[in-house]
């Protein structure tokens, strides 16, 4: 009888079928790993120490085919899927999390955005270029005053003259915002409609009346460029309108939600991170005549970082593989808007403890600023402001439980 173990499916290793991961998305974890670490990795501490923007890494990201993850091959993309880019980021943000912060702020928040939301021809004009680094993308969402609101409070407005939109008003906190070429901004094109009076517009930095007022020094994720932006009487052709004219809302809400399950891979992968730096940390330091990895107190506190961090690996595949199936129609309400936001709000919550554990076991070590885990504890508290901060989410988690 010929031998017919070649049909059998090949076991599933013990991570695999914990992980939920098939072989191919092990694959491409590990691939983007290997790249985080052979070409982020070395950039990381100047990055942080300078907050210095390392210009060659974007078409070096976009020449190794780590843009453009959900883009079609037509534009440049690689045609797969949210959940495909939440592995990679996880990826990058274990060796570097200010590039992988960059790198989500245009890939996802831009990027994809487009792609989701704008016409044919806008797509062939920015995506390509977007796809290959060669050109960098923002979000214009927060204004001075509007955080938490961002749409009950925006200023910004745009009006009709002509065959171009005037935009005036100005945004802030913008990731990427000194550095981008292409940023997807909101503005109100009516102002007595509420959020339902809100506009998307792609705005190109060399547009007239557009400037960078200054870029904004951070406690952490320092490497990543933020910015205040000025428009001042921009004209942004009436072709660059993304969608419908004030109906940007829907663009926003998809998005928001697309955001929150990407920033909870960001976590995962900064916590992974301490938690192995903490690990080999334990075992070569020594007190009292031996390791403190042999001081069960010292055990106790890996042991707790570990079950925390395959928590939140669990939380942040779950999200993501939700937010896979979503449609631009989808976003802002429903089960998707409850479990974006409890998911980036356990894990961001969670990495916290990983990262007070992580600094509490390398001491005074851990509290010096040019360590590589006191650069890691530094990203804690955007991840748990971005995006809508901790209490936002809770907002929302409670008025889907309370709608239902």
């Amino acid at each position: 009888m010929a031998d017919d173990s070649s049909l059998i499916p090949e076991k599933p290793s013990v991570l695999q079928a914990f992980s939920g991961l098939s072989n191919d998305e092990m694959d491409i974890l590990a691939q983007a790993d290997r790249f985080a670490q052979a070409e982020m990795y070395p950039l990381a501490q100047r990055m942080d120490d300078e907050e210095w923007w390392p210009a060659q890494i974007f078409p070096k990201i976009g020449g190794t085919g780590y843009f453009g993850i959900t883009a079609p091959e037509s534009f440049g993309g690689s045609g797969m899927d949210v959940f495909t880019s939440g592995l990679i980021l996880q990826a990058f943000g274990r060796w570097n999390h200010a590039l992988a912060l960059a790198w989500v702020a245009h890939e996802n928040l831009c990027l994809h955005n487009i792609l989701r939301n704008g016409s044919e021809a806008q797509k062939k004009k920015y995506l390509p270029a977007m796809c290959k680094g060669t050109s960098i993308g923002a979000l214009g969402l927060t204004e001075p005053g509007a955080g938490s609101d961002a749409l009950g409070s925006m200023r910004t407005t745009a009006r009709r003259e002509g065959d171009h939109y005037v935009l005036n008003g100005r945004k802030i906190y913008i990731t990427n915002g000194p550095v981008a070429d292409v940023l997807l901004v909101y503005a109100k094109t009516d102002k007595d409609a509420g959020a339902k009076g809100i506009s998307a517009f792609i705005v190109e930095k060399d547009y007239p009346g557009f400037k960078v007022a200054q870029k904004l020094k951070k406690m952490g994720f320092r490497g990543s460029q933020t910015a205040e932006l000025v428009f001042d009487d921009c004209r942004v052709p009436a072709e660059n309108l993304v969608g419908i004219e004030n109906n940007g809302v829907k663009v926003v809400m998809s998005g928001l939600d697309l955001e929150r399950a990407m920033i909870s891979p960001i976590c995962l992968g900064i916590a992974e991170r301490a938690l192995q730096l903490s690990i080999d940390y334990a075992k070569q330091r020594k007190q009292f005549g031996k390791a403190i990895a042999e001081f069960q107190m010292i055990q106790a506190k890996l042991a707790d970082m570990y079950v925390w961090v395959e928590s939140m690996r669990l939380f942040t595949y779950q999200t993501l593989r939700a937010a896979n199936v979503i449609d631009e129609n989808e976003g802002g309400r429903g089960e998707i808007h409850k479990i974006t936001a409890a998911g980036v709000m356990y894990v961001a919550e969670t990495m916290n403890k990983v990262l007070n554990d992580a600094i509490q076991i390398h001491g005074g070590s851990g509290y010096i600023w040019e360590s590589e885990v006191n650069r890691l504890y530094r990203s804690i508290k955007l991840l748990e402001i971005g995006a809508g901060t901790t209490e936002v989410r809770k907002m929302i988690i409670a008025g889907e439980l309370l709608r239902a």
